[in-house]
């Protein structure tokens, strides 16, 4: 397991990685703004207690973001990766679940956007190929806005065997795809599912579509071609959990 650290920035992101107790933070860089404003939040716990906490100014801060169009909003933290999970160790035992699984999607604003809505609807994890997941990318962590650490994250080496494996447990595999005829909201949605989303240019791979048991779509305006994969998959989640519950 590597351990070594990393950067992360946003309100959110540090604030929800220091209430982790799974979650090692190394050092926190606040403004003084920014202490005050976590008192105020967490006035039950201490969440500075056992953490070096250095306070800068804003433009001190500003370097910590480089050139990246990200706002740190007061708060920098160093945290080490979390460890990792192993989808075929998680599963045992359980039944109903539901993972999201990602197909060469790799834009980190739409991963982190896909995580919080993971969170958000009570998903069990999420599936991703492991050299397309930007670890330790600002912008994912701060996209997703504190869900990092609220959510089952499972990179996968090779998404293909990890979808065969899992056919192989009893999970429905559904493949995103726009020209389906077959609207998902016409699915039952029971058991254990997987629901499988490709790259916004190309889709779902085609050998990796061969691991999909159906081909659904979102259906919308014959006039909009497209919509963005995150709004896409907080739409899907929304309606899957709440059939399912």
């Amino acid at each position: 397991m590597n351990k070594r650290s990393f950067f992360i920035v946003g309100k959110h992101s540090v604030l929800e990685a220091l209430k982790n107790p799974d979650r090692k933070v190394l050092r926190v860089f606040l403004t003084e703004e920014s202490k005050k404003n976590i008192h105020r939040e967490s006035k039950k716990q201490n969440l500075l207690k056992d953490v070096k906490v250095y306070f800068k100014n804003k433009k001190e801060l500003d370097k910590y973001t480089g050139n990246e169009d990200i706002l740190h909003q007061g708060y920098v933290a160093e945290i080490e990766h979390l460890e990792d999970l192993i989808v075929k160790e998680f599963i045992k035992n359980k039944t109903n679940l539901t993972f999201a699984c990602l197909d060469e999607v790799t834009d980190p604003r739409n991963i982190g956007s896909i995580i919080r809505s993971v969170a958000s609807f009570d998903l069990d994890g999420i599936i991703i190929k492991e050299r397309h997941f930007p670890k330790e990318s600002k912008l994912m962590y701060k996209s997703a806005s504190g869900c990092m650490e609220h959510v089952n994250i499972f990179k996968a080496p090779n998404i293909n065997t990890t979808l065969k494996f899992l056919r192989e447990k009893n999970f429905w595999v559904y493949g995103f795809d726009a020209k389906s005829k077959k609207n998902f909201t016409e699915i039952e949605w029971k058991g254990n599912n997987i629901l499988l989303f490709g790259s916004e240019g190309f889709g779902i791979k085609k050998h990796t579509e061969k691991y999909a048991d159906f081909l659904v779509k979102i259906e919308i305006n014959q006039n909009i071609e497209s919509l963005n994969i995150s709004n896409s998959a907080a739409i899907v989640f929304h309606h899957v959990m709440k059939r399912k519950k």
